[in-house]
């Protein structure tokens, strides 16, 4: 979906071809071989590739051997054999002499687990019968449309790289908006005509949205951006003009496509280009701690695969693809076993992680990976 699709893309994988070059497939790369791989990503796989990885850092079930299928993600496979599947530099570190530029993994490919003594070390291979896993370089061409899988479900979060968006000010006060609807009528669906006035240019394709509102830190009701929600998309039909008695006459567009019925008022922002994005999921280098803002649509709570909004942004050192632990509030109790009635407040329980896809200078929205308990405003989120 994010794909470039070149025709081929040709993958070496080695005897001790690496897990972790899966974890570096995150997305779909529109390059995998100038992927950028940090200093720090590089150290510890480096580190790691010294004795391999600890039998205390697996899953408690992590399973000898394991055949990538395709519709897998990178996370869910990780997450089979490390206790924290955010971690890939250690997948990456049990292989890192036979492979040092690790992108791709593919449906079909056998994961082999390896524990020698305290320690434990990932390969790929193949079968050969009999359960037999033969481990043994090979060349593979294989197309993109039929390649690497993603690191995370990635249908979960492509809808909303147009949709959530975060403005610093009401940039969209201005904007142009709707004054007119076809016959005059109170909302408009898909191919009706929606009359427009404002700054236009040449451009052909625009988003729709409602009037932002403002999002505010829980705990300090400071504003920290303007969400805006999103309607659809409308293309520019014809320009406006003046009328043969000096009246103002607006532009025309088409509705194209309908999340929620469109009105007058409802502002107009262009479609911005298309992105290509490779997602990494790595916890932050330095403690962060923040609280969620807004749950995106109309809900309460929110639970596993919906998205919320963050009180941390750029500034704060969030990236794209930061994974965060989510926190439980402790609630109140009433101790009586001391014979009387003392209140008390239990600790904060971790239920849940986040993953960042989008970050803006001061807000950014994330997907909820797995929850325990429904997500509420002012939750707590740490580095995991």
């Amino acid at each position: 979906m994010w794909r470039a699709r070149p025709k081929a893309t040709l993958a070496v994988l080695g005897s001790q071809a690496l897990l972790g070059a899966a974890l570096l497939a995150f997305g779909t790369t529109a390059s995998a071989v100038n992927y950028p791989i940090t200093p720090e990503w590089r150290a510890t796989a480096e580190q790691v590739a010294q004795a391999g990885v600890p039998l205390s850092e697996l899953a408690p079930n992590a399973p000898d051997s394991y055949v990538v299928k395709r519709g897998d993600t990178l996370w869910a496979i990780s997450g089979m054999f490390l206790l924290r599947p955010w971690r890939w530099p250690e997948l990456w570190g049990m292989n890192y002499d036979q492979i040092r530029n690790p992108h791709l993994i593919y449906p079909g490919q056998i994961l082999y687990l390896e524990r020698l003594g305290d320690r434990a070390r990932l390969r790929v291979g193949q079968p050969v019968g009999n359960g037999t896993i033969k481990l043994s370089p090979r060349v593979r061409s294989e197309a993109l449309d039929d390649g690497a899988i993603t690191s995370i479900p990635v249908h979960l979060i492509e809808p909303f790289l147009n949709e959530a968006v975060i403005f610093n000010t009401n940039e969209l006060e201005p904007a142009p908006r709707i004054v007119a609807t076809q016959e005059g009528r109170v909302l408009l669906s898909r191919g009706e005509t929606a009359y427009v006035r404002g700054e236009l240019g040449d451009l052909r394709d625009w988003r729709l949205f409602r009037n932002p509102k403002p999002l505010k830190d829980p705990a300090t009701n400071e504003v920290l951006g303007y969400e805006a929600t999103y309607l659809g998309t409308a293309e520019y039909v014809r320009p406006g003009g003046t009328g043969p008695k000096g009246e103002i006459v607006p532009a025309s567009f088409r509705i194209v496509s309908n999340r929620l019925e469109v009105g007058v008022g409802d502002r107009l922002a262009p479609v911005p280009p298309r992105e290509f994005i490779n997602y990494v999921p790595h916890a932050p280098q330095n403690p962060i701690e923040g609280q969620i803002a807004s749950i995106y649509g109309e809900g309460l709570t929110a639970g596993q695969n919906q998205i919320v909004a963050l009180n941390k942004g750029a500034q704060d050192g969030i990236e794209r693809g930061h994974v965060l632990a989510l926190w439980r509030k402790g609630r109140e109790a009433v101790d009586t076993t001391y014979g009387g009635r003392e209140k008390i407040l239990l600790p904060d329980e971790r239920h849940g992680l986040l993953f960042v896809f989008r970050v803006f200078d001061r807000m950014s929205y994330a997907l909820i990976l797995n929850v325990q308990e429904p997500v509420q405003i002012g939750d707590r989120f740490t580095q995991p």
